[in-house]
């Protein structure tokens, strides 16, 4: 039996004009979770976390995070959960241990507090090498080892990750993923959104799925996959069809109604 959650909605939605991006979404995600919350391009995954982490008003709708309304209570909020966007919004013209120390000054943590832990995560995201090089000249993963270093600094009881991956090489995406398996060790919860569905079948325990705006899916990976499972047509003499194990792109895909177009053929290819 699950206590309270730690992000919890009711009724979220977001229009822009005629367009419904988000259309009264209902989550409910729980401490120590890896959450997963996938949809196809322009489902409103994006809009979604925005609103989640203040980024963005809903148009109706009511956001709890650790039990605290978020319109009323957005600072409170803001202090105890750390995200790290698509953009990543980093600032260029610094060190990465300047950056670093930054980060943790805006999270409230003394001086000295901040430039220990600023160190400590160079050293963990392996950026500790080159300490006079400023942020505009890292590469792609460095940026995103950054991202999530700045994320992290003030101990976050929520980490919210958008796209956290992209870009990012075996090596760098290993240490990503140890200290984030690490966090939800020590009871942190992780809100994930990737593309890349082998990765959310490795990392996240829950899942959620957004199409259109619409919450189509919600539960842990088993419980969706028993869900679909059930719904599968039975074979030519009326009984269930034997499968093996659902994959989590299998289970996406008859979710929100897609199929693979391997049949199809481009004239001019091959």
């Amino acid at each position: 039996m699950h206590s309270a959650p730690t992000i919890s909605t009711q009724g979220l939605s977001r229009r822009f004009g005629d367009l419904v991006a988000v259309d009264s979404v209902d989550l409910r995600v729980y401490s120590g979770q890896f959450f997963g919350f996938l949809g196809p391009n322009g489902a409103g995954k994006s809009t979604t976390i925005k609103m989640l982490t203040g980024l963005l008003a809903p148009s109706s709708g009511r956001i709890e995070i650790l039990g605290l309304d978020l319109s009323t209570h957005p600072v409170e909020v803001k202090r105890q959960i750390g995200v790290v966007p698509e953009g990543m919004a980093l600032f260029g013209r610094l060190t990465g241990a300047e950056f670093l120390s930054f980060a943790g000054r805006m999270y409230g943590l003394d001086r000295e507090t901040a430039a220990k832990r600023a160190a400590e995560l160079l050293e963990f995201m392996q950026l500790a090498d080159q300490p006079r090089k400023l942020v505009t000249d890292y590469s792609h993963g460095m940026q995103k080892k950054l991202a999530l270093a700045a994320a992290v600094i003030h101990g976050p009881k929520i980490l919210f990750l958008d796209e956290p991956f992209e870009g990012v090489d075996a090596i760098a995406a290993g240490t990503l993923k140890a200290m984030l398996q690490g966090m939800i060790s020590r009871g942190a919860t992780i809100f994930l959104t990737s593309h890349v569905l082998e990765i959310v079948e490795r990392l996240c325990s829950h899942v959620a799925i957004i199409h259109q705006g619409r919450l189509v899916a919600q539960g842990s990976l088993e419980e969706l996959r028993a869900g679909v499972e059930a719904q599968a047509p039975a074979g030519g003499d009326g009984e269930p069809r034997p499968s093996e194990k659902l994959t989590l792109e299998e289970i996406f895909l008859r979710v929100v109604g897609g199929t693979r177009r391997s049949e199809q053929e481009l004239s001019w290819l091959g």
